[in-house]
């Protein structure tokens, strides 16, 4: 641990009484809900609801992706997020021309990405599905980005994320630790996903990670590792650049964990440098200015700018001064391990099919 680690950590732990209170609130919030005191809203069609119990990166993006893909095919599919960082408040519902600003950045991704997927925002969610219906009405199956917390509506499927560096049973509320809500809320879910595993984990690991999360005998553990395909143009999705070994790579993130992406450039290229920027950070023309600076002051011939999808969206506005640069997009997606991509699959449609007959 370095020491700007330590003194955040040490910071945090002083405000333990904060996260004492703060975890007080989320018991009586659930408790509630529980005793039904607060109500919930269910809807007509089939909700998948995609979420973690921590603040940071688990990989609820790509989860949503990774739905889309395995769904699109057979179903009328529409997403829902809150849009976090977004310029705008209130429903919307992503149309041409819509931008990161208005929507978000996840949102704008899976827009650019799925054109045929309805992508919809907003904070009420309750009050979001009926517009989003009303906008796409042919839509079969609504999908729930980060919606684990919003016990206002009860989906018919949650699946709950989390990752296997900081399972939720090792942590602790915020701030001193990364929860927002109880450890106990696990119950609620249907299917457990330990993301962000090692790709060589063993049966022996699969299993002292199952003794740890102490599942309930009708929920599904699965286990999962990112990987990462082949860097694609910001402007040219088809212009590819696949990483060698002799790269020097300027890495240009704005994510909530960029661990498990620095690893795979200590795997993957000769040398990277690192240009980091807060969560969803909203980048302006100066921070490209700078990014253009540090890659002309790379001294190699074999060299190349990179950055994640999240990123990608919100630095798309400057099209015109991209143009010059070899900026490049690194996609990611999970990969169940275990050989249980399947079962994960039949959980998923037995859900959708048994929801629509009855």
């Amino acid at each position: 641990m370095n020491l700007t680690d330590f003194t955040l950590q040490s910071f945090r732990i002083l405000l333990l009484p904060v996260s004492l209170l703060y975890g007080a609130a989320v018991w009586v919030r659930n408790r509630l809900y529980d005793h039904r005191i607060l109500s919930t809203v269910s809807f007509n069609l089939p909700v998948i609801c995609v979420g973690n119990l921590s603040v940071g990166g688990t990989g609820k993006s790509p989860m949503i992706e990774y739905l889309i893909r395995m769904l699109h095919a057979d179903y009328r599919l529409a997403t829902l997020s809150r849009g976090y960082k977004r310029k705008t408040r209130g429903y919307a519902i992503a149309a041409e021309g819509t931008t990161a600003l208005e929507i978000g950045d996840e949102p704008m991704q899976f827009h650019l990405k799925f054109p045929g997927v309805a992508v919809a925002v907003g904070e009420e969610r309750v009050e979001a599905i009926p517009q989003l219906l009303q906008d796409a009405p042919d839509t079969e199956v609504v999908l729930l980005d980060d919606a684990f917390q919003h016990r206002s509506i009860k989906p018919g499927f949650s699946i709950l994320l989390t990752d296997a560096g900081n399972l939720f049973t090792r942590d602790f509320f915020l701030p001193t630790g990364d929860l927002r809500d109880e450890r106990g809320s696990y119950r609620r879910a249907n299917v457990l996903v330990v993301t962000k595993c090692d790709p060589a984990l063993t049966a022996v690991e699969r299993d002292r990670l199952m003794r740890e999360l102490d599942p309930r005998p009708e929920q599904t553990v699965f286990f999962a590792s990112m990987v990462y395909g082949t860097p694609y143009h910001i402007l040219d999705a088809e212009k590819k650049q696949p990483l060698r070994k002799t790269a020097e790579v300027l890495l240009v993130t704005g994510i909530a964990n960029s661990e498990p992406l620095k690893r795979y450039m200590l795997q993957e290229v000769f040398s990277y440098e690192r240009m980091p920027y807060s969560d969803h950070h909203i980048f302006t023309i100066d921070d490209l200015a700078e990014i253009k600076q540090a890659y002309v002051r790379m001294k190699g011939a074999d060299k190349l700018i990179l950055t994640t999808e999240k990123d990608a969206v919100r630095l798309l506005k400057f099209r015109e001064q991209l143009q010059e640069l070899p900026l490049y997009v690194l996609p990611v997606e999970h990969r169940f391990l275990f050989g249980e991509a399947p079962a994960f699959r039949e959980q998923v449609y037995r859900f959708i099919r048994q929801f629509k007959t009855t």
